[in-house]
């Protein structure tokens, strides 16, 4: 297994997770680069980080954002890695863990809630920004708000109606503009 894998299994765990957004390694103006990290409804984070030798489990502990976990990001925190590489009792304070284990997640220790602080919200918006950045340069001419009204010039350019298999925006299912429901 490497390192890349165990991300990719990250990623997928965010989405079962019912994490509607998720971002695997980008980089946040704090050096934190998380694994992977996800977004549930009401800006609830979770964050994802993959071990795969006790060697790097052991150097991310001094890492600054752990060292200080009020800088950290994710309102839930996690390590992934293969069975029996960390013990529950090493975990730093309120993190969860979670082992691949016969092809499949499984969390072996919960992680508390409500981890994140406003130092490590300011991150985590500064984290969406700069991908949300990376986006709009590789979508040049175009704006984001561009690329996002895209469906409704489909739409213009078909008498109306959107082409088939497109749904219209304010039809889509997206739980971030949802009213807000306390975790």
């Amino acid at each position: 297994m490497t390192h890349a894998q165990l991300v990719e299994r990250a990623v997928r765990w965010l989405r079962y997770y019912r994490c509607g957004v998720v971002l695997s390694e980008q980089a946040c103006v704090s050096g934190e680069m998380p694994d992977a990290i996800g977004w549930k409804r009401a800006n609830h984070s979770v964050l994802v980080e993959c071990k795969i030798s006790r060697a790097d489990f052991l150097a991310d502990r001094a890492k600054p954002f752990r060292t200080k976990p009020e800088q950290g990001v994710g309102g839930e925190r996690f390590y992934l890695t293969p069975p029996a590489l960390i013990k529950v009792e090493e975990l730093p304070a309120g993190w969860g863990l979670l082992e691949l284990r016969r092809g499949r997640v499984e969390m072996i220790q919960a992680s508390t809630k409500n981890q994140r602080t406003a130092v490590g919200l300011k991150y985590e918006m500064n984290l969406l920004l700069a991908s949300l950045r990376r986006v709009e340069v590789r979508i040049e001419p175009q704006s984001i708000t561009d690329f996002l009204k895209w469906k409704n010039r489909m739409a213009e350019y078909n008498r109306g109606e959107l082409p088939e298999g497109l749904t219209a925006a304010e039809e889509e299912t997206n739980v971030f503009l949802e009213p807000e429901v306390p975790c």
